[in-house]
C-alpha cells in the first residue's frame, strides 16, 4: 500500500467516495468562492462529521500528486473505522472483560502503527483515537502495524473526554498513563478497562486526565524521565495482560 491509494483528488473522486461511505480522515478545500459541486462536498462532509480544512491554492498544489485537484483533495483511511460499541460487543462475544486503549492526540504514524501491533498481540479489544490533532489510519500506520491494522478495531471519536464518560456508563474503569501516578504493579488493571496514552510531547491533556479514575506510571530508574508513547503503551498493556490472564 502506498500514499497514492489514500489521496483522492478532484470533485468526482471525492464526491463518489462520500456517496460510498468510504472512511475519510479529512478533506482539503481551496479557500475562496465555492461553486455548487464544492458546496455539496462540504455539506456532505459535515453531515458525516468529516473534518474540512480550507486552505490556499498553493497548499493544495503542494499536497496534490496529479496537479489536477479541481480545488478539493481528500485523505481516505487505509482501513475502515468502527464504533466504540463494536469493541465492547467483540469483547462480550469472546466472554472477556473489555480492554481498550485510548490515544489522546498521538501524532506520529509510526507510534500509532506500533501501538496497533502491540494491541493486537496483547488481546486489546479496540483502540480509540480522536478526529482532530491526531494521526488517522494512514498508509504509514498500516505499514508500521505489520498487518495488525487488518485485525485491530479502531474507533475515531469527536471528543475523547465525552467518550470516557460514555465508557464509564458501560462500567469501565479509566486509567491514565502519567509519571505522577501510582506504580503500575500496585494498580488493579483487571475488569472492564481503558488505558489512556497521551501525546508524544505533552502527555495526556488536562481535561482528559480529569476524567480518569486513576493515574498509573511505568517504573523508571535511569536519567531519562519519559518513554516513547508506543513503548509506554506496550509496557502498560502487557502489565494489564499479565494481571488479567496470568495471575
Amino acid at each position: 500500500m502506498d500514499n497514492t491509494e489514500l489521496i483522492l483528488e478532484g470533485r468526482n473522486a471525492v464526491t463518489e467516495a462520500l456517496k460510498a461511505d468510504r472512511s475519510i480522515d479529512k478533506i482539503f478545500i481551496i479557500d475562496g468562492k465555492h461553486d455548487g459541486p464544492i458546496k455539496k462536498i462540504v455539506s456532505e462532509a459535515r453531515k458525516k462529521n468529516i473534518i474540512v480544512n480550507f486552505v490556499s491554492k498553493d497548499k493544495l498544489n503542494d499536497i496534490s500528486l496529479t496537479k489536477k485537484h479541481q480545488g478539493v483533495i481528500a485523505y481516505a483511511a487505509a482501513y475502515d473505522y468502527v464504533d466504540v460499541k463494536d469493541m465492547i460487543k467483540y469483547a462480550n462475544d469472546k466472554g472477556e472483560a473489555p480492554f481498550i486503549l485510548i490515544l489522546d492526540s498521538i501524532e506520529d504514524p509510526h507510534n500509532l502503527g506500533a501501538i496497533l501491533r502491540t494491541a493486537n498481540i496483547a488481546g486489546v479489544h479496540g483502540v480509540i483515537i480522536p478526529k482532530r490533532r491526531a494521526v488517522g489510519l494512514t498508509a504509514t500506520v498500516a505499514k508500521t502495524s505489520a498487518g495488525a491494522i487488518e485485525h485491530t478495531r479502531v474507533a475515531r471519536v469527536t471528543n475523547v473526554a465525552r467518550t470516557i464518560d460514555d465508557l464509564k456508563k458501560e462500567g469501565f474503569w479509566i486509567a491514565c498513563a502519567d509519571m505522577e501516578g501510582e506504580l503500575m504493579y500496585n494498580v488493579d488493571l483487571k475488569g472492564s478497562l481503558a488505558i489512556v496514552i497521551g501525546n508524544e510531547g505533552e502527555g495526556v491533556s488536562r481535561n482528559v486526565k480529569e476524567k480518569c479514575d486513576f493515574i498509573v506510571k511505568v517504573p523508571m530508574k535511569g536519567e531519562i524521565t519519559s518513554l516513547n508513547a508506543s513503548v509506554a503503551a506496550g509496557i502498560l498493556t502487557y502489565e494489564a495482560l499479565r494481571q488479567r490472564d496470568y495471575n
